[in-house]
């Protein structure tokens, strides 16, 4: 049976999702609880991986098991016991072997986290990032519209990705705003078929310059042209970003909240 499994975590104490030699990832955590809850080594594969310090709401991943005989949707129940209070697993389900969590997604949806204050709110922190100043929403989202459609997104990829082709589809870019503590909360949310290394991150970082004058519509197309990194922003920092879900043609409630 193929197991198919959507997980929270909280991303902080992590070196991303993807198994390392000299460091914890969550992967490796999962991996260990079901071989400690049902006495079975499995290789677990994940809808994308999730950098280190990224968070994620709702993260599909799969594994096989000829085996085990637990049903898929009592997975939670016998997993979390296991795990770490950072780390759980919200739903179970079962899926044919044509399911690939990975290579079967259609749409993923990342929000990035900003709050706008004079200091650091202890509350937000750990899950946000503090801008000493943002545009008003209205701005951020006409800028938000220059990432939309069908680009080729190399300038925003870090270096070192192997990936064959950079070119990316992102559907939807949108901005919310909301006051809480008395300050003023802003959620990047970014949807599409693909995601790069560092790319929502950088893309943020790149629609806040935008925003505030700091970069202009013709320095971003020739970014996309020539695919230059030293052309875009900052990198924004990884505890602000969370994978909040994600979507299959099969099933379009795989992955969401």
């Amino acid at each position: 049976m193929r197991y198919v499994l959507k997980i929270a975590y909280d991303g902080t104490a992590y070196a991303g999702w993807q198994r390392q030699k000299n460091a914890l990832s969550v992967q490796e955590i999962l991996e260990n609880a079901v071989l400690n809850a049902l006495s079975e080594t499995v290789k677990i594969t994940a809808s994308g991986r999730t950098d280190a310090g990224v968070h994620a709401a709702g993260q599909v991943c799969q594994f096989d098991s000829e085996t085990i005989t637990v049903p898929p949707e009592k997975m939670p129940d016998c997993l979390n016991r296991f795990l770490p209070p950072d780390i759980r697993v919200m739903r179970g389900w079962g899926a044919d072997e044509t399911f690939d969590c990975n290579r079967s997604a259609k749409r993923k949806t990342y929000v990035y986290s900003l709050y706008v204050s004079k200091r650091e709110m202890p509350l937000k922190e750990r899950y946000a990032v503090r801008a000493e100043e943002l545009p008003p929403t209205e701005i951020l989202q006409k800028y938000a519209k220059l990432f939309e459609g069908e680009h080729d997104f190399k300038a925003f990829c870090a270096a070192g990705s192997s990936v064959k082709t950079t070119v990316r589809t992102v559907y939807e870019v949108r901005v919310e705003e909301s006051e809480s503590y008395g300050g003023r909360d802003v959620k990047i949310y970014v949807t599409g078929n693909g995601f790069l290394y560092n790319m929502v991150r950088t893309l943020v970082g790149e629609l806040i310059d935008l925003a505030t004058g700091r970069k202009s519509e013709e320095s971003l197309g020739t970014a996309f042209e020539t695919g230059k990194r030293e052309l875009l922003g900052k990198t924004m920092p990884a505890k602000g970003l969370t994978l909040l879900c994600v979507n299959y043609e099969e099933r379009k409630d795989y992955g969401t909240l």
